[in-house]
């Protein structure tokens, strides 16, 4: 499962509408690609189209779809969001994750 946190959904819910998405009935693409200063990192989209493959969760009314490959890397992960001083953007909170790079956007295990 993937949980999003309130601070998550709030920015998606913004950013969806801004890029004439709905919450309501699209999904947050979540996924890992090889990459980053540490292996892998993390990749995050907006999708109006859930393919076959894909494994669907639904959090704080939020609907997560990630492709089987990738939820190997992100079970347990929680979505959250920074807009402090320190930096701004979606932080990926993975369980799996052992090490992590300075920005926080890739990993590895």
């Amino acid at each position: 499962m993937i949980k999003v946190s309130k601070t998550a959904k709030t920015k998606i819910t913004q950013l969806m509408e801004e890029g004439g998405f709905n919450v309501v009935n699209d999904f947050v693409r979540v996924g890992v690609k090889s990459g980053g200063c540490s292996g892998l990192s993390y990749e995050l989209d907006f999708d109006n189209s859930k393919k076959e493959e894909d494994k669907l969760f639904e959090d704080n009314n939020v609907k997560i779809i990630v492709d089987k490959k990738s939820f190997l890397y992100l079970i347990g992960t929680t979505l959250e969001y920074s807009g402090g001083l320190n930096g701004k953007g979606f932080i990926f909170n993975n369980p799996n994750a052992n090490r992590t790079c300075g920005c926080g956007e890739s990993f590895s295990l």
